[in-house]
């Protein structure tokens, strides 16, 4: 087998990084700079597949994970990247469970331990560990590393992440372990770059998306978050409809049996359900229905609602966040919700949000708001040059 030392060679000067999930396989390469020098995805695996590589986009039937990832692979040269000059790949890996609180590189005993998680993230730890077997198979000597979407959020104290129940079920790995970390992990690096001055001690960050979450982070660790034992809790999402009752879901259960109810709460609530067919925060904002624009305020109304809760979290906020593609992109829903925050000093510069400017707040804030483009692939592709460099 090929050493480290040889993957760092000049010669080995690449970082793949890949992102699995239930019907696709999202890539990126990264130089030695870390700067991307390719993106792309298989999509619609087990049906009416694609893949899309830069700017070309071929159909082409992908059976499973491991057939797409092999035909990721074999293009790579066609756009100018060999095989032989990966010395390493990273892989997103949504569950750390309690035991994978940071980067790591993978191991058979990491391996197994990804695994023993997948009772905890049944439709995403088991579609990341098919493309870590897979790319083992199909090149063996490539070392792979894995960061943990759950990793940032270790730092929450024991009190956050406990649920009020008995410490048996407790025990079986049922408490909150939030998500998006590596949005956050990524966030938290960039702001310093991006605002010129050092991390803000009590920082409010909106990861806002088709998934959506908010963090309390002070002193740059996590203290908060909205996410609990799943990806459902919390902000009204896409298709999640974010928290609700537990006798609520109890009741849809009996009406509607275990599957069904999963499907409903998962895939056809969120922005879906209230505004009668839209998941998309571009096509509610552009509708002009009474039932998108009720959509768009339930959204933002427990955005603000959460962001309360997390404030007190932190006793007190020097900063605000927003990041991920509704974050990055809705002026409105930004808009909207820095309206919303006056009560704690927030004054947003409407010139510069609107010219979706990096800088949103104006002069007079007695808080300092931020729009921050969320990078994960390249807090992956860090993560394992950091650890390769450490070997």
């Amino acid at each position: 087998m090929t050493g480290d030392k040889d993957h760092n060679t000049p010669s080995r000067r690449l970082i793949l990084v890949l992102n699995a999930g239930s019907s696709s396989i999202k890539f990126a390469v990264f130089d030695r700079d870390l700067s991307e020098v390719l993106s792309g995805m298989a999509e619609g695996i087990g049906g009416a597949s694609l893949l899309k590589i830069g700017s070309n986009t071929v159909e082409t039937p992908f059976i499973d994970h491991r057939s797409a990832l092999s035909a990721i692979l074999k293009s790579l040269p066609k756009h100018g990247i060999e095989l032989s000059a990966l010395r390493a790949a990273g892989h997103r890996v949504v569950h750390g469970g309690r035991k994978l609180t940071a980067p790591v590189r993978v191991t058979p005993e990491v391996r197994a331990e990804i695994a023993s998680c997948t009772p905890l993230a049944p439709l995403h730890n088991p579609h990341n560990l098919a493309a870590i077997d897979t790319l083992a198979e199909l090149t063996p000597e490539l070392p792979q590393f894995a960061s943990f979407d759950t990793s940032f959020h270790a730092s929450n104290p024991d009190v956050a992440t406990r649920y009020a129940i008995p410490k048996m079920i407790e025990t079986k790995g049922i408490r909150r372990y939030g998500f998006h970390g590596l949005s956050y992990s990524s966030l938290v690096r960039r702001l310093p770059e991006i605002s010129g001055e050092k991390l803000p001690s009590r920082l409010l960050a909106f990861h806002l998306g088709n998934g959506a979450s908010l963090c309390a982070i002070k002193n740059g660790q996590s203290v908060a978050t909205t996410m609990g034992y799943s990806p459902l809790d919390g902000l009204t999402m896409g298709t999640r409809s974010g928290g609700i009752d537990a006798n609520a879901v109890l009741r849809l259960v009996e009406d509607n049996g275990l599957e069904r109810t999963k499907a409903i709460l998962n895939h056809e609530s969120g922005l879906l359900g209230l505004s009668g067919g839209k998941s998309d925060m571009r096509n509610l904002m552009v509708d002009p229905s009474a039932d998108s624009a009720f959509a768009i305020e339930h959204f933002c109304y427990w955005s603000l609602r959460h962001a309360g809760s997390l404030i007190a979290a932190m006793e007190g906020l020097d900063a605000i966040a927003f990041t991920g593609g509704i974050g990055e992109n809705a002026v409105g829903v930004r808009a909207r919700i820095l309206r919303g925050l006056e009560w704690i000093g927030a004054r947003m510069d409407v010139d510069a949000n609107h010219a979706r400017k990096a800088r949103l707040h104006a002069a007079s804030s007695k808080v300092h708001i931020w729009m921050v483009p969320a990078e994960e692939e390249r807090m992956i592709a860090i993560d394992a040059a950091t650890l390769l460099e450490a070997a």
